[in-house]
């Protein structure tokens, strides 16, 4: 596992605030990409879907992430809330999660993957190996990737979201994700999406404010008519 307490020791120097100016991102886009900056014009401000203030526990935004994969919004929300009900709590924690069997989160809608993958994280917070809030603000992106991904069912793209929803990472692009593609694909004219290679290499240009670029992408991903 990732020895999170040794990171922070090396990296104590540098402290990553939440979120960032957006106002200076967009002046950066805008310089490099104009293309861009015609979308961006037509679509507005996107920063009400920013939660970069709000506070959050790893484990609970973990296991959250977990619980919602591969499924509708509705009936993950209706799982979650069983969860939450059966603990007693709002807050998903390793020891709340231990003093469910594996019976009573089977009955709560929870898959025998998810089962696993929830015992493994919280296996890992109490042997130190989940890094707490206040650790993330000592850790570069890539540090934190590697920390959380040797979990079960916490995949690349889960930790990316956190990075720019929850820590409000300043330069992220997933490079996986469909959306992101598809926008690329439509502010490119593109006669199909972009390989991950081939969208990374174009990113190049946004950083660092691949997180702003990003959620940009998204939203021209559902427009269907050019600006």
């Amino acid at each position: 596992g990732v020895d999170c307490l040794a990171i922070i020791r090396e990296y104590s120097v540098a402290r990553y605030k939440r979120g960032f100016d957006s106002i200076s991102a967009i002046r950066h886009l805008a310089k490099f990409d104009k293309d861009l900056m015609i979308w961006i014009r037509k679509i507005g401000s996107v920063e009400t879907s920013l939660r970069w203030h709000q506070p959050f526990e790893v484990v609970d935004a973990l296991a959250r992430a977990i619980l919602y994969q591969q499924l509708h919004g509705r009936a993950a929300a209706t799982i979650v809330a069983k969860v939450e009900q059966a603990i007693n709590s709002k807050r998903i924690q390793a020891s709340t999660l231990a003093s469910l069997s594996d019976l009573q989160l089977r009955e709560c809608g929870v898959s025998a993957n998810k089962l696993l993958a929830l015992r493994d994280l919280a296996r890992r917070e109490l042997t130190g190996e989940i890094p707490t809030t206040r650790q993330l603000q000592y850790m570069n992106n890539q540090q934190i990737i590697d920390a959380l991904t040797p979990t079960r069912g916490i995949g690349h793209w889960t930790v990316e979201m956190m990075l720019m929803f929850r820590l409000g990472r300043q330069d992220v692009l997933p490079v996986d994700d469909f959306g992101i593609r598809k926008g690329m694909q439509v502010l490119d004219r593109l006669a199909k999406m972009p390989t991950a290679k081939e969208l990374k290499a174009r990113g190049e240009i946004w950083s660092p404010y691949q997180t702003m670029a990003s959620l940009y992408l998204w939203r021209i991903a559902d427009f269907d008519k050019k600006p």
